[in-house]
């Protein structure tokens, strides 16, 4: 079994700056890429950014590019999501979840991610 706990979100004012971090557990060993999604009331789950075990691929959403990077350690079990010049339309829940698959390069679809953590609330102010 699989256990994902994010933490880091908050409240925070447009403009700003928060870091996710998402600490993998239980059955850690193995190649998979790892994904942050955020789902925002009354939307659809959608792909924050993703990346590869090794770190060398990952793939993001047009909305965040440039702004938010995704990075792990994979000798601490942790992914990190580091979002900078936060807007209001990034409030959200985010998550964080493990591919379904071994050795896969990061994928923007959330069918395909088998493990999930409980989100952590991120609210930006205007």
């Amino acid at each position: 079994q699989v256990q994902l706990v994010e933490s880091g979100g908050g409240l925070v004012q447009a403009g700003g700056s928060l870091t996710l971090s998402c600490l993998r557990s239980g059955l850690i060993f193995g190649n998979y890429a790892m994904g942050w999604f955020r789902q925002a009331p009354g939307k659809e789950r959608e792909i924050v950014a993703a990346i590869s075990f090794s770190g060398g691929s990952s793939v993001y959403a047009d909305s965040v590019k440039g702004r938010f990077t995704i990075s792990r350690d994979n000798a601490k079990n942790t992914v990190y999501l580091q979002m900078n010049t936060l807007k209001p339309e990034d409030t959200a829940t985010y998550y964080c979840a493990r591919a379904r698959a071994l050795g896969t390069l990061p994928s923007p679809s959330p069918s395909e991610y088998t493990y999930w953590g409980q989100g952590t609330q991120v609210t930006v102010s205007s």
